[in-house]
C-alpha cells in the first residue's frame, strides 16, 4: 500500500500565510528565538501593507514626510510589533468587512394617513415605477407628465433603509490590510475563490518543484484536486448577490450562480492553477469538510488511482448573512452573552473564542488551506520535501438523533479507529508517549463537554495519560470547511518546532470538561520535535459529520520510507531533496517580501480538442509529456468469462 506523503502546504488564515509555517509562528511567537520573531513580524508587516520590502531592507510607503528611510528586519519588527499582533488572529470585525455597529438593513413599517386625510394616503410615482399589478387598495390617476398619482385606502406596508447594531462583533479575519483581490486580475470573483487561488499557489510554489516537472513523471490524469467550500460563496459576487439582487431592485448577474457553487474552489484550481485533467472531487460535510476531502485523497493515493493530490478548502464566511444565521441559532458568541458570562461591561474580542473554557458560542473565521500529497515512491523519485504523512482518515455518522446539531456516537467511533490505527502503525508506546490531539474545540458549552469526554474515554481505552490537546480555534476562529486544515497546518508546525500551542484565551479549563487523562490549558507546551511523532486531527460537524485523521511526523515518515525503500534509496532521495528545499526556501523568502501573487491562467494554453488522439489503449493530449493509459485489465476476471 502506498503511503501518502505531505510534500507542501500553503494558504492564509487569521494568523498569516501557511507556507514557511508563518501562521504557526504567529500563534506561538512568544516562544520563538528573537531573530525568528523579527522575521515573522516583518513578513506580516509586509503582508499588511505597513512596509514594503526591497532587497534586504524595508521602507514605509505612506511616510508622512515623504521619506523612504530604509529599515532593517529588526527595526520593522520593533516599530510595528503591536500593530501586527493587533491586526492578526481573532479580533473585532473591521469596517472594511462590514460595520457591526451600524449594519445596513431594511426595517418593516406601516404608514398611516395623517389625521384629517380621510384615511387615505396620496403620493406620486414615476409611471415606470408603479407595480405592473396594483397592490390591494391602490388606485392611480394621471398627474404631471410621466408621473401617476397613487391613492392608497388604508395602511401602506413599506421597507425603510435602516441601521442596526449587530450582536456578534468578533471574527477570525485575514491580517488587516491584506487583500487577495489586489494581487491579480480578480474579475469581481468572490472572496473565497480569490483565497482558493492564493492558497493553492502558495502550496504549489512552496513545494520547490515545478509543476511541469511533476507532470513529466506521471500521466496527466494521475492528479486529483479535492476541495470545496462548506457554504458556497455567499458574498455579493456569488450566491449572496444572486439572492439579494431582485429584493434590492438590482438585476442578477450572469456569474452569480456559477460563482456561488461550493465546488467552485476545485474548479478554479483545476482550470486556472494546475490545468488539471485528472480527478476533480468536492465533498461537503459541514465542519468536517476538509477531513472528508482528505479521506478521498488519501484513499485514491493508497489505491494508486492518483499519484499527486492537492487537497484543501477555502471559506470566506465573515458577513452578516451567515453570521446572522449562526447567531440566530445561538451558536455564535455575542457581545451581550460574553458580558453576562464574564461579568464585565467591556468585551475583549481577542478572547471571544474560548475552547474548553467558560464560553458561550463559537467565533467564525475565514481561511484557505491547501496541502500537496504524493505517494511515497513519487516523493522519493522527485526529491520532494517531507512535512509528514497521512496514514488514514475515519468518518462516522451519529445514527438516530433528536436534533441535527446534537452530538452522537460517531465521534467516539472515528477517534477510537484513529488511535487504534496510529497504534498499529507507529506502535502503542509511541501513541501513549509521543502523540497529541488537535481538537475540534469549537468554543461552545456543548462541545467542551462532549468532545473532552470522547478524548478522555479513548485515552483510557488505550492507556494514554496526560494526552496533550491543542485547540487552534482560540487563535483563528471556526473557519467551517477548512477548520481541520487549520489543525493540520498547526500539527505540522508542532512537528517542526516542538511546540504545542496553548489556549491563551481562557484563564482556566471549565469545570465540566473531562480531563482525567488530558493535558490542556492556557499555556503553550514546549518540548523537542523528537517527542512529537503522531497527531490526531478531530472534527465534529453539524448533522453528525464526524472525522478523525492520523498524521505522522517527518521523522516517523522517513523511518517508514527507509524501511520500505532502503538506505541507498533514502540517500539518493536526500540528495535530490536538497534542490527542492533550496527552491522552497527561495520562494518563502520571496513570499515574506510580498511576492506571492496567485497563479491565474485564465484562458492560457487552452487544450485544443482537435489535438486529442485516442486509441484503444491510450489518450494523447498535445502539451502533456505523457499519454493517459486507458483501463484494459479486467478487475473482475474471476466473475466474468
Amino acid at each position: 500500500m502506498r503511503l501518502p506523503v505531505i510534500v507542501s502546504m500553503g494558504g492564509v488564515n487569521a494568523a498569516g500565510r501557511t507556507s514557511g509555517f508563518q501562521s504557526f509562528r504567529r500563534m506561538v511567537i512568544d516562544l520563538l528565538p528573537e531573530a525568528e520573531q523579527h522575521q515573522t513580524l516583518a513578513a506580516l508587516a509586509v503582508m499588511m501593507g505597513l512596509v514594503v520590502a526591497e532587497d534586504e531592507t524595508y521602507f514605509v510607503p505612506t511616510a508622512e514626510d515623504g521619506s523612504n528611510d530604509r529599515l532593517t528586519t529588526a527595526e520593522v519588527a520593533d516599530r510595528y510589533r503591536q500593530q501586527v499582533l493587533d491586526g492578526t488572529l481573532v479580533r473585532r470585525v473591521e469596517e472594511s468587512v462590514f460595520d457591526v455597529d451600524a449594519l445596513h438593513w431594511q426595517s418593516a413599517a406601516s404608514l398611516h394617513a395623517a389625521k384629517g386625510q380621510d384615511d387615505v394616503l396620496k403620493f406620486t410615482l414615476a409611471a415606470d415605477q408603479v407595480p405592473s399589478r396594483l397592490p390591494h387598495g391602490w388606485t392611480v390617476e394621471p398627474a404631471d407628465e410621466g408621473e401617476l398619482q397613487v391613492t392608497v385606502a388604508g395602511d401602506l406596508d413599506v421597507k425603510l433603509d435602516n441601521f442596526r447594531d449587530f450582536p456578534v462583533k468578533a471574527a477570525g479575519q485575514l491580517p488587516t490590510g491584506f487583500e487577495v483581490a489586489d494581487l491579480y486580475n480578480s474579475r469581481f470573483q468572490p472572496r473565497g475563490l480569490q483565497m482558493a487561488l492564493f492558497g493553492a499557489t502558495d502550496a504549489l510554489r512552496a513545494m520547490g518543484i515545478e509543476w511541469e516537472t511533476i507532470l513529466e513523471h506521471i500521466e496527466p490524469d494521475q492528479v486529483g484536486v479535492y476541495s470545496s467550500s462548506g457554504f458556497g460563496q455567499m458574498d455579493k459576487e456569488g450566491y449572496g448577490g444572486m439572492h439579494q439582487a431582485r429584493m434590492k431592485g438590482d438585476r442578477v448577474t450572469t456569474k452569480a450562480l456559477v460563482m456561488g457553487v461550493n465546488s467552485m474552489p476545485t474548479d478554479f484550481i483545476n482550470a486556472y492553477v494546475l490545468a488539471n485533467v485528472g480527478i476533480a472531487s468536492s465533498s461537503v460535510a459541514a465542519c468536517a469538510t476538509f477531513l472528508s476531502n482528505l479521506r478521498h485523497a488519501v484513499s485514491d493515493l493508497k489505491a494508486g488511482k492518483i499519484r499527486v493530490a492537492m487537497v484543501g478548502n477555502s471559506e470566506a464566511p465573515i458577513g452578516p448573512e451567515l453570521m446572522d444565521g449562526f447567531g440566530t441559532m445561538g451558536a455564535l458568541a455575542t457581545d451581550a452573552n460574553m458580558k453576562k458570562l464574564y461579568g464585565t461591561d467591556e468585551v475583549d474580542h481577542r478572547r471571544a473564542s474560548r475552547p474548553f473554557g467558560e464560553n458561550c458560542g463559537f467565533t467564525i473565521g475565514e481561511s484557505s488551506q491547501y496541502f500537496i500529497l504524493m505517494d511515497d515512491e513519487l516523493a522519493l523519485e522527485l526529491g520532494a520535501p517531507c512535512l509528514g504523512s497521512i496514514i488514514d482518515v475515519f468518518v462516522d455518522a451519529d445514527g438516530t438523533k433528536k436534533s441535527i446539531s446534537a452530538p452522537g456516537p460517531g465521534n467516539h467511533i472515528s477517534m477510537a479507529k484513529a488511535v487504534a490505527a496510529a497504534s498499529s502503525v507507529a506502535g502503542k508506546d509511541t501513541v501513549q508517549e509521543k502523540s497529541f490531539v488537535l481538537a475540534h474545540g469549537s468554543s461552545t458549552p456543548q462541545n467542551r463537554v462532549s468532545e473532552s469526554q470522547i478524548f478522555d474515554q479513548v485515552a483510557a481505552a488505550f492507556d494514554i495519560r496526560e494526552w496533550p490537546v491543542v485547540a487552534v480555534k482560540a487563535y483563528l476562529g471556526h473557519t467551517i470547511a477548512p477548520a481541520s486544515a487549520d489543525q493540520l497546518a498547526a500539527a505540522l508546525g508542532s512537528f517542526k518546532y516542538g511546540i504545542l500551542p496553548g489556549i491563551p484565551t481562557i484563564d482556566a479549563v471549565a469545570d465540566d470538561v473531562h480531563q482525567d487523562r488530558l493535558k490542556l490549558g492556557p499555556d503553550h507546551i514546549q518540548t523537542v520535535p523528537e517527542n512529537l511523532e503522531v497527531a490526531i486531527l478531530n472534527s465534529k460537524g453539524f448533522g453528525g459529520n464526524n472525522a478523525s485523521a492520523v498524521v505522522l511526523s517527518p521523522d516517523r515518515t522517513e523511518a517508514m520510507l527507509r524501511k520500505r525503500h532502503g538506505d541507498e534509496a533514502m540517500a539518493a532521495y536526500a540528495k535530490k531533496r536538497e534542490t527542492s528545499l533550496e527552491a522552497s526556501d527561495r520562494y518563502i523568502s520571496a513570499a515574506d517580501r510580498g511576492e506571492y501573487a496567485p497563479i491565474y491562467r485564465f484562458g492560457e494554453d487552452m487544450i485544443d480538442e482537435a489535438s486529442i488522439d485516442i486509441n484503444e489503449t491510450r489518450i494523447s493530449i498535445k502539451g502533456f509529456a505523457r499519454d493517459i493509459s486507458l483501463p484494459t485489465d479486467n478487475p473482475y476476471r474471476d466473475m466474468t468469462d
